[in-house]
């Protein structure tokens, strides 16, 4: 496989901000590009060569950044464009790259565009979205029907998220080509790439037919999801990109690796990495909102089925946490018991696999779920309406128990920097909760403790960096059906490296794979400090090592 210039991304881990929690720079409760600039050097210590901005466009935060009304400019809740060139600038300077969140599935109704294409048929953006005098049966992903009667145009539009979010019409060449000023305009302005936010939705099925009944919210998706003319509008984009040294990272719901796979190569290739969600829902059903006990087997075989099939082929894109899920420790770890040693753990069962790792903000120090007393607390659209709308007839406390259990808010409290008063993220009170434990997790109190979630993320992101085997090498996994203990290898050459990872509460019987049998290997990692403390052959609960060995 090339690792020509293109592919730069191969080598790097990416930091995603999610702005409006990061920290306030500027002293009115509220993340903004002041405090990035202020953590640039914090982020680039972790040993991460990248940032992935989510939204920090204009927006009336209906979705909180992904409901654009102007893409060319800054939030002012977040700075202007000279703050954004100031910390580009650093952040060039400093070594990282810096990517965009690209939103072009759907704008906000408070866009110009979606405004003059209310006026009715007449106008030059009348087209710019999905219209219809009589709806289907479609309903959103978010809230409620697909559909929205809007009094001004006397027509529906369509929104396959908020009501707040109506769907652009990619069909139209005009709107197209919007997109690519859009791009234009970043790449211009010296960003390096590009996270397209649900890319695969973004051409829809001529006619649009009634969606299959017994599919709930997703009921139209065979529709929308790798529509017909999808790679011919993404190979327009990927035209403009390509005339710069440009990085594309696809997000794609319900997307499978065999329709990933033509995305990422052959004639069709548009993106240089997606991010997929099958290793996401090991404690769920489709949705976090359909919770399930969570099923070691069902990660493994996301994890393995997405390394397996892109091997050779295309590139992986690594996480376990971002913006849109809750807090990862509080749903496959442990997170009173063994809060430490499951947040390290799942540092090791991600990173060390072949693709390009991303770290979340607030992961790195191990931040767990926020569990707040009322959905009044709550400002995610999805967990308010998931609330209001479906178990109506459950008691409260057991509704409650789903939203702390799927809340995306959850992954969006405000980053711990240290024990003081609103976690250091604010002198003043902050936008959204703080989680109450931040006075023991925090970036000071784990800056200060080599032994630390954060120390350890530092260690596991270096000792990527600096192997070929863990960058290049091929994966393969061990004892699929074990269902306490992940094994995996990569393999470069004559080096292999064993990664072994516990799942459980309580000790595992230590078992290597046959064919390092007698072979004495070099640990590398453990999570404990005391890399030796297991005994006769079994592991501790939550433990993780690292090996490397040289076979001839």
């Amino acid at each position: 496989m090339s690792r020509n210039k293109k592919d730069w991304y191969r080598r790097m881990s990416f930091y995603q901000i999610w702005i409006r929690s990061f920290y306030d720079g500027n002293g009115d409760g509220i993340g903004d590009l002041y405090g990035v600039y202020e953590k640039l050097d914090y982020i680039r210590s972790l040993g991460v060569d990248g940032i992935w901005f989510s939204p920090i466009y204009p927006s009336p935060n209906a979705d909180f950044g992904y409901d654009i009304s102007d893409y060319k400019n800054i939030h002012p809740d977040y700075g202007d464009l000279a703050q954004f060139q100031k910390v580009l600038d650093k952040a060039h300077a400093i070594g990282l790259k810096v990517i965009m969140d690209l939103v072009v599935n759907h704008t906000s109704d408070e866009h110009p565009w979606f405004l003059e294409s209310r006026k009715g048929k007449d106008n030059p953006y009348s087209d710019y979205y999905i219209w219809r005098d009589a709806p289907n049966n479609w309903n959103s992903l978010f809230e409620g029907k697909a559909w929205e009667y809007d009094p001004v145009r006397k027509q529906y539009y369509l929104h396959l998220f908020a009501k707040k979010q109506p769907d652009l019409n990619m069909d139209n060449p005009k709107v197209r080509e919007e997109v690519k000023g859009i791009l234009r305009f970043w790449l211009d302005l010296g960003v390096d790439g590009f996270r397209e936010d649900v890319i695969n939705f973004i051409s829809k099925k001529e006619g649009l037919p009634d969606g299959i009944p017994f599919l709930p919210a997703a009921n139209g998706l065979p529709y929308y999801k790798d529509g017909p003319h999808i790679h011919e509008y993404l190979a327009e984009f990927r035209k403009v990109c390509e005339e710069y040294d440009c990085f594309q990272v696809g997000e794609g719901p319900f997307t499978s690796v065999k329709s990933a796979l033509k995305y990422l190569s052959g004639p069709t290739k548009s993106l240089d990495m997606m991010i997929s969600f099958d290793h996401m829902m090991a404690d769920c059903f489709l949705s976090e909102y359909i919770p399930r006990p969570f099923s070691l087997r069902k990660l493994k075989k996301a994890f393995s089925k997405w390394q397996y099939t892109l091997a050779g082929k295309a590139w992986n894109a690594l996480y376990l946490e971002n913006h849109d899920h809750p807090r990862v420790i509080s749903r496959y770890g442990s997170e009173h018991l063994y809060w430490k040693e499951s947040g390290k753990m799942l540092a090791v069962s991600y990173l060390f696999q072949q693709g390009t790792p991303f770290v979340y903000q607030g992961q790195e120090i191990g931040m767990t779920n926020i569990r707040l007393s009322s959905i009044d607390q709550y400002v995610d659209v999805v967990s308010i309406y998931n609330y209001h709308a479906f178990h109506q007839k459950d008691p409260e406390k057991k509704r409650m128990h789903r939203i702390h259990l799927a809340s995306r808010d959850s992954a969006r409290t405000p980053v711990q920097w240290d024990d003081s008063r609103y976690a250091g993220f604010s002198e003043h009170k902050p936008w959204f909760a703080v989680n109450p434990n931040y006075k023991k997790i925090n970036v000071a109190a784990e800056e200060a403790d080599p032994d630390s979630i954060l120390a350890f993320y530092r260690k596991c992101l270096a000792l990527r960096k600096h192997s070929k085997t863990l960058l290049y090498g091929t994966y393969r996994e061990y004892f699929p059906k074990h269902d306490k203990l992940y094994v995996y290898e990569r393999a470069y050459g004559e080096i292999r490296y064993l990664i072994i990872c516990v799942f459980s509460h309580f000790p595992v019987k230590l078992q290597l794979p046959t064919v390092y049998a007698g072979k004495k290997g070099q640990l590398l990692l453990c999570n404990y400090p005391d890399p030796e403390g297991s005994e006769n052959g079994m592991m501790r609960p939550y433990e993780a090592r690292v090996y490397r060995f040289r076979v001839k």
